[in-house]
C-alpha cells in the first residue's frame, strides 16, 4: 500500500511543483543524486573511477512536451559528454537517456525527434569511445523505447537497452535482446503498472527476474544485472558459472548511494561494478520512485525536504 500511495504521489502535479520549489538538500543531494550540474556528475563518476566502478550517468527529467526542453536535454548529454571527454572518463563511464526527455512524448513526429537527438548523443558518445543506454519508462512507452533502439542499433551497436522484469511480456523481449553484442540492463521496474501488464507482488517480480536473468546469461550478448537484492546477485554469479562466463562478460549495476560498500566489495571480487548517476534538478520523480522501491529511505528523503541546511 505504501508503495502505492509513493507512486501516486510521484505523479500528483501540486505536491511535485511545491516540491521543486524547495532547494535540494544536502542530504538529497549527497545520498542519492550527484547534484545540479554537469560538473557535480562528473567528479562523481571520477570518485568512482578511482575505486575501480564505473559510471552510467543519467540527466534527470522526462516527459517533455516542448521542443525547447528536448533541444536542451539533447545539448546537456552533449556537453555532459564531451566534460566527461575532458576529464579522461570515457572509459569508466557512459549516458543512460530517457526518450520521453528527448521529445518521444512530443505530438506529430516525436518518435521521430526522440531518434533523432538519441541519435545526436550515440554519436558523440561513440566519438568519445564511450556508450549510451536507453532507459526504459512506463509500458505504455516499451514498443516504442524498443524501436528506437533497433533502429539506433544500425549504426551504434553498442546501444544498450532495458528489459523491466515485472512486465510479462520480458522474457520473450530478452530472448529477442540476448544476441552477440547486444548490451541490455535488467531491473525490476520502478513505475506502478496495472495488473493487466506487469506481475504485482514482490515474490512474483523476483521470479520474473530470475527467469529473465537466465534468458540473457545463457544468451551471447552482454547482461548487466541491476540489482541490490544479495540473492539475485549471487544467482547472477552462479549462472555466470553455469554459462562459463568469465568477470567482465556481464556487469552488475546499482543506484548511486544505495549500498555502496557492497557496491565496492564486488569491484574488489573483480566484478565489473557500475554505479548509476542522476544529476539534474528535476529530482522529484527519481527520488519518489526510489522511495517506492525502498520505503525504508522514505525517513531520509522527508528529513532532507524540511531540512534547512
Amino acid at each position: 500500500m505504501l508503495r502505492e500511495a509513493l507512486m501516486t504521489v510521484s505523479r500528483n502535479d501540486k505536491i511535485k511543483d511545491l516540491s521543486a520549489t524547495m532547494p535540494v538538500t544536502r542530504d538529497v543531494v549527497t545520498r542519492f543524486i550527484a547534484g545540479e550540474e554537469i560538473p557535480d556528475a562528473v567528479a562523481a563518476a571520477a570518485d568512482l573511477a578511482a575505486t575501480g566502478r564505473l559510471a552510467t550517468i543519467d540527466r534527470l527529467g522526462e516527459d517533455v512536451l516542448e521542443m525547447r526542453q528536448a533541444e536542451q536535454t539533447r545539448d546537456d548529454y552533449l556537453a555532459l559528454l564531451d566534460a566527461l571527454a575532458a576529464n579522461g572518463l570515457t572509459t569508466d563511464a557512459e549516458v543512460s537517456v530517457k526518450l520521453s526527455a528527448v521529445g518521444q512524448a512530443l505530438p506529430g513526429d516525436g518518435e521521430k525527434i526522440a531518434l533523432d537527438f538519441a541519435r545526436e548523443i550515440c554519436a558523440r558518445a561513440t566519438e568519445y569511445g564511450t556508450t549510451v543506454t536507453l532507459d526504459m519508462e512506463d509500458h505504455t512507452t516499451t514498443d516504442s523505447t524498443l524501436s528506437i533502439l533497433q533502429e539506433l542499433r544500425r549504426d551504434f551497436p553498442a546501444t544498450g537497452g532495458v528489459i523491466q522484469a515485472y512486465l510479462y511480456r520480458s522474457e520473450a523481449d530478452c530472448r529477442d535482446l540476448s544476441d552477440a553484442g547486444s548490451r541490455i540492463r535488467l531491473c525490476k521496474g520502478a513505475y506502478k503498472e496495472p495488473e493487466a501488464v506487469a506481475y504485482q507482488s514482490r515474490h512474483e517480480v523476483d521470479l520474473a527476474y530470475v527467469r529473465c536473468m537466465k534468458i540473457l546469461m545463457a544468451g551471447e550478448g552482454y547482461p548487466m544485472i541491476a540489482s541490490h537484492d544479495p540473492r539475485l546477485i549471487d544467482i547472477s554469479q552462479s549462472l555466470a558459472i553455469h554459462n562459463d562466463r568469465p568477470k567482465g562478460s556481464y556487469e552488475q549495476q546499482m543506484l548511486y548511494g544505495v549500498r555502496p560498500e557492497e557496491q565496492q566489495r564486488l569491484a574488489d571480487q573483480g566484478e565489473k561494478m557500475r554505479v548509476y548517476i542522476p544529476y539534474g534538478q528535476d529530482w522529484y520523480g527519481y527520488m519518489v520512485r526510489r522511495m517506492a522501491e525502498k520505503p525504508a529511505n522514505l525517513g531520509l528523503f522527508l528529513r532532507s525536504l524540511s531540512s534547512k541546511k
